[in-house]
Order: structure tokens, then C-alpha cells, then sequence
């Protein structure tokens, strides 16, 4: 009865009953059966209203009592997003996520993958986007006008959410052999992507090398997250985002093109680099990371794309950054090397100097009596110098200098060196503290002179340092008179 109800609407009582099932999560079919079974009916001898099917603003029993909620504010109001979902355990998620986007004002226009199909229906996306759900790449009446194309184009931004492994890995190496995928190929549009899959898949080499990819191309990414899967006993890193957590991204995403960052990007080393000996053994230091990373957030939050070029460390990742993990020197040079050009370089890391000439392929015995093996070094390739030589250099580039001894004249003759613009210096020595603390106190070398800054929490120093970039990269004559970014600190 319900959907014989609903065909023979208007229009108009149509859409009023479409934006109450988004609302409250439930198909048109669901939603009209709920109204039903809750209108209150008129008392015997009473006349029936009957002007209208679907009366403007219909309320349910207990509703305005209070027991309510605000909606939240239309912070996506006029943006159009088109929503690919990918065939995982998942796609439920999305049902949440196309009504959170809504009620913040968003348009969604869905595409499902064929295995998106077989976890949720295209009826219940479609009830919830309030749109159709294109589905099939030869679609007769959808492809009349070259329908991936435009799908393609029309959106401000895509989202593609779960992104399966093998979702991830036809974009990774340009397939399209779906609507899906097509679509994501055709598109000149910022895609977004809340990849999902076992743990074991999500750090699978394949999948490691198209992540590098895609991030390398552009692509954004929020989470995966860490917890329990759904298959028994499994646990690790691999579940989809939360549907607000997608929402927080992507309304980020649109707020950086009010940011002083946004349309730049910019590079960040960070952590160590580890030279192994054998198998087990290598050379390392005592870097956490914990600066560099920092910095990395500090950029994306002023609205910078971060390409983060990262050692082994223990930390968690910084939100808003596309990772690519490293161990070994030359690992990091390949790394940074490949994601040039950039509007800036944040050499962070603490690159080894040296590394063995040749590793051994087994493990280190010693024998009684034997003498310790003579390790054979060579010099490491310095990959500031070559970010700072380089043919295709970065606007500006920072470099970092971690010393014990002669901070002020070891910065200098590094900046001149490297071909840096600056060169943050810090005291690194035991007594110190700044190798794995939250602490750090910096000198900002340039030309122009030596800045001091105070002691100060590793995240106030990246805060300041990317308010510091900022400003070095806004054209000067941004606004009349007025610097693009309120800096409270003199330049170097």
C-alpha cells in the first residue's frame, strides 16, 4: 500500500517525504508506513482534513517534547558530492554517511560496484541520496549522453567509500573497467577515498605500493582505522572511517580553500632511517618522529596537500596526510625525489650519514676467539642537498639541523651548503631532552639572520613554523596592505 501511496504523490509531497526518510535513516517505502502507524486519527464526528496526502510539517507522537535534537548546521550546503561505493562488509556505513552528508546541506549521487550490490541495496541508497543510483557502465539509458563522463565532471568532489583493496588498486594502475572505475579515471575532480579491508591485505606489499601510488597522484585519504574486523578473531588496522569521521574530512577539505595553505604542497621528512647490517641488526638513531610529524599536521591544517615521507616510528599518523613509509636512506631520497615538484620541502627527518657497504645476507656469527667483523661504511646519498640542488627545486626549502656542538656555526655552513632558505637548529645532546621528548627549542637560521625562539611543546613549534611557511608562500599582494597569514613572530 505504502508504494502504491507514494507513486501517486506530487512532487512536491514526494521530496518533503524523501528529505523525513534521510532524516531518520529509512527508505520512502519505511518512512511512509511509520507516518501511517503513527498519525494520530480525528475523533469520531470530527471532519478529516483531506487537502493533502503528506500534510507540510506532519508530527509524530512525543515529537517537540524535547526530546529532540538540533540538526547540524549546513556546513555543505551547494556542494555536490558523488559517492562510489565499493563492494566491502563496509557499504552499510554509507547508508549513515548519505544522511549525515544531507543533512549538512550536501547533494549525493551514488554509484555502486556490482559487489557493493550484494551488502546493501541500491533502493536503500537511492531512498537516502534522494537521487538515482547509477550502477552499470552500459547502462542504455544512463550512457545516452556519455553518462560516466558527465558523472565525472559534475561533482565538486568524489568520494569513494569503503575503497576496497582492488578498488584501490584498479585506480592505483588506471583501470576502468566499470562505471566505478571509469568514473574515477575520467574525473578532473579531488577525489577522497575511506579505504577498508582485512588487515593483512591493507599491509600487503601490493597494496603498500598503491597506496604510495595514489597518494603520489593526488588522492586523499581518511583512515583506515584500527579495531575489530568483521571476520572472527581478526584485528589490526582496516576498518572503514565512521561516517562522521568522513564528514569531518571532507568538510576540512572544502574549508582549505579558505586556508592560507590550500592549492599548495609541500613535502615533510620525518623520523629515521634504519641501515640494516643483516637481517637483524642495524644502524639507527634516536629520532621519534615525533617532530616531523607534527609539522606535517600543523601544514594540512592550514589547508596544504602533505606528502609525508616517513621512517619507522611508533607514533601514530598525522590526520589529513598522505604517508609514504620508508626505512633506509636511499628508500627516503627515491621517495621525495618522486613526489617533486613541490611548493616547499620540511626536511625533517634524521637521515643516517653512513650505511655498511654491502648487508649480509645471513646474520652475524661470532666465533671464540674470532675478532668482531670489520664493517665497511659509505656515505649515504643527503637528500636536503639534493631536494636544495635540485632541477626541479621547491619554492622554499627547510632543512633541520639536529647537533651536540656549535649549533649556530654547524646551521650556517649547513645552509649555505644544502642550498637551503632555512635551516631550524636544535641542540640534540643528551642533557637535552629533544631526541623522543614532547620539548624542542629551535634557532631559525636564514640569510637574513638567526630567529630564537623560546623552549616550547614540539607541536607549538610546528604551529608556529607552519604559520612561518605560510607566509613565506602567500603572494605579497594578497590582500591590500594586510599579510595573508597573522603572524605574531619576526621573520628570519
Amino acid at each position: 500500500m505504502a508504494s502504491i501511496t507514494i507513486r501517486n504523490l506530487d512532487d512536491a509531497a514526494k521530496e518533503r517525504l524523501r528529505q523525513r526518510a534521510a532524516r531518520n535513516g529509512r527508505s520512502m517505502e519505511e518512512e511512509a508506513r511509520v507516518l501511517l502507524s503513527h498519525l494520530e486519527l480525528p475523533a469520531s464526528g470530527e471532519k478529516e482534513e483531506t487537502s493533502t496526502l503528506m500534510p507540510p510539517s506532519p508530527r509524530l507522537r512525543g515529537e517537540g517534547k524535547g526530546e529532540g535534537h538540533s540538526p547540524p548546521g549546513q556546513t555543505l550546503a551547494g556542494k555536490r558530492l558523488l559517492l562510489i561505493i565499493g563492494g566491502g562488509i563496509a557499504a552499510y556505513k554509507c547508508l549513515d554517511l548519505i544522511r549525515r552528508l544531507r543533512e549538512r546541506g550536501a547533494s549525493v549521487r551514488p554509484i555502486m560496484t556490482k559487489a557493493a550490490q550484494e551488502f546493501v541495496t541500491p533502493l536503500s541508497v537511492g531512498a537516502l541520496a534522494a537521487d538515482h543510483v547509477f550502477t552499470d557502465l552500459f547502462s542504455r539509458e544512463d550512457e545516452q549522453d556519455v553518462g560516466h563522463i558527465r558523472l565525472s565532471r559534475e561533482a565538486d568532489l568524489i568520494v569513494a567509500a569503503p575503497a576496497t583493496a582492488d578498488l584501490m588498486a584498479k585506480m592505483a594502475n588506471g583501470l576502468a573497467d566499470d562505471l566505478a572505475t571509469a568514473v574515477l579515471l575520467a574525473t578532473t575532480a579531488p577525489v577522497l577515498i575511506a579505504p577498508a579491508m582485512n588487515p593483512l591485505m591493507w599491509d600487503h606489499p601490493a597494496t603498500r605500493r598503491n597506496r604510495a601510488t595514489l597518494a603520489r597522484d593526488g588522492i586523499r585519504f581518511v583512515g583506515p582505522n584500527g579495531g575489530e574486523m568483521a571476520e572472527s578473531r581478526e584485528a589490526g588496522i582496516g576498518r572503514m572511517a565512521e561516517p562522521l569521521e568522513i564528514v569531518a574530512s571532507i568538510e576540512a577539505f572544502f574549508k582549505s580553500a579558505y586556508l592560507p595553505l590550500a592549492g599548495k604542497t609541500i613535502i615533510v621528512t620525518s623520523g629515521p632511517t634504519v641501515e640494516p647490517i643483516d637481517p637483524v641488526r642495524y644502524i639507527a638513531n634516536r629520532s621519534s618522529g615525533k617532530q616531523g610529524h607534527a609539522i606535517a599536521a600543523a601544514l594540512a591544517r592550514l589547508g596544504a596537500t602533505v606528502r609525508l615521507v616517513s621512517g619507522p616510528v611508533s607514533i601514530p599518523d598525522p590526520e589529513g596526510v598522505s604517508l609514504i613509509h620508508v626505512e633506509t636512506a636511499q628508500q627516503m631520497k627515491s621517495a621525495v625525489e618522486s613526489l617533486l615538484p613541490a611548493d616547499a620541502a620540511v626536511m625533517v627527518a634524521a637521515v643516517a650519514d653512513w650505511r655498511v657497504e654491502s648487508e649480509w645476507a645471513q646474520k652475524l656469527k661470532k666465533s671464540p676467539g674470532g675478532a668482531p667483523p670489520t664493517l665497511r661504511m659509505v656515505e649515504n646519498p643527503d637528500i636536503l642537498a639534493g631536494v636544495g640542488h635540485h632541477a626541479k627545486r621547491p619554492r622554499l626549502v627547510v632543512g633541520f639541523a639536529a647537533e651536540t656542538q656549535d649549533l649556530l656555526a654547524n646551521a650556517k655552513r649547513k645552509l649555505e651548503r644544502k642550498g637551503a632558505d632555512w635551516i631550524v637548529a636544535n641542540d640534540v645532546s643528551h642533557t637535552s631532552g629533544v631526541m623522543g621528548g614532547d620539548r624542542n627549542t629551535v634557532r631559525i637560521v636564514s640569510k637574513r639572520g638567526v630567529e630564537d625562539w623560546p623552549d616550547m611543546s614540539k607541536e607549538e613549534v610546528a604551529s608556529r613554523l607552519a604559520e612561518k611557511i605560510a607566509e613565506a608562500l602567500s603572494p605579497p599582494s594578497a590582500l591590500p596592505g594586510i599579510s595573508p597569514v597573522s603572524s605574531r613572530h619576526p621573520r628570519a
